[in-house]
């Protein structure tokens, strides 16, 4: 049954997609590399997720590799109609596990066809370029020689809609003079706010921005006044922190991953919480303290 809590939308490439989304990475094995420790467990977390309401999933190929594009496929496809599938391209992996970046538009090229291939589709509804930057933060540099690439990729119909991962605004606007960016997709949470102004522009413009690490990603979000906030609303904190983004921005959309269907309603719930002015002003200040410290 569809979560009545999470019907919010926002417009993802010219289409409404509900608020709180699902990122997928966390469906592949440890250290994002190899099969999951128990499959039937990913695909009805995928499963549920599009039954709770969810049609906006975030997805790469380098996930695994190939592991969560294959179950995803092997959980949705024949996908729902209003399901927006976004992947990211720009990393391959090591034999390892490690995160090799692939930005030639050779290798951007071959990255498309994987995620087509994995994911058994004709053509990619969102391509993210994820620049490596420095891993979980932007650098400046020139993209004009990536993004021209997949804009050659969109002419022949292999991509319908591109964006941005990791990068910075002036990256964000270099990329906007070559074609049209819909989404950008960087670090940003309750205590990582350096984002602030670029997701007011983008809002201004119609650019959805969707956090990555919504939650702190492989260090989690801890504080005790978080907590304490938490337990005053009846919430858990990371519900707490999914609730102060949903309110941060319309233009935000939340990609928590998870490979529990439990921990999955959790999340999900998160988007029922109503966060009053004195609470909202609570987390600013957590946010920035945390900045100053």
């Amino acid at each position: 049954m569809p979560n009545p809590h999470i019907t919010e939308t926002f417009a993802l490439a010219g289409r409404p997609v509900r608020r709180m989304g699902y990122g997928a990475m966390q469906l592949a094995g440890p250290g994002v590399f190899g099969p999951p420790k128990d499959r039937d467990a990913a695909l009805a977390v995928l499963r549920e997720a599009v039954a709770q309401g969810v049609n906006h999933i975030d997805t790469s190929d380098f996930y695994g590799p190939h592991i969560t594009n294959q179950l995803i496929r092997e959980a949705l496809h024949p996908y729902p109609a209003d399901l927006v599938l976004v992947t990211k391209l720009g990393a391959v992996r090591g034999s390892d596990g490690a995160w090799l970046p692939a930005q030639a538009p050779e290798d951007l090229e071959r990255g498309v066809h994987d995620n087509l291939r994995n994911l058994g589709l004709d053509a990619l509804e969102v391509v993210n370029l994820r620049l490596m930057g420095d891993v979980h933060a932007p650098r400046e540099g020139s993209i004009e020689e990536q993004v021209t690439a997949l804009a050659e990729l969109q002419q022949r119909g292999l991509i319908r809609h591109i964006g941005l991962s990791n990068a910075t605004a002036a990256q964000i606007a270099e990329a906007q003079r070559i074609t049209k960016i819909v989404c950008v997709q960087n670090h940003y949470n309750l205590v990582h706010r350096a984002d602030d102004t670029l997701i007011d522009d983008l809002a201004g413009k119609g650019i959805a921005y969707v956090p990555f690490f919504p939650l702190g990603g492989f260090t989690p979000i801890q504080s005790s006044a978080l907590t304490d906030i938490a337990r005053t609303l009846g919430a858990t904190p990371m519900q707490v922190a999914l609730a102060w983004l949903l309110q941060r921005a319309p233009n935000i959309l939340l990609i928590p991953g998870t490979s529990s269907v439990a921990h999955l309603r959790e999340n999900l719930a998160a988007a029922k919480l109503e966060l009053s002015g004195e609470i909202l002003a609570q987390l600013d200040a957590l946010g920035r303290a945390d900045a100053q410290a």
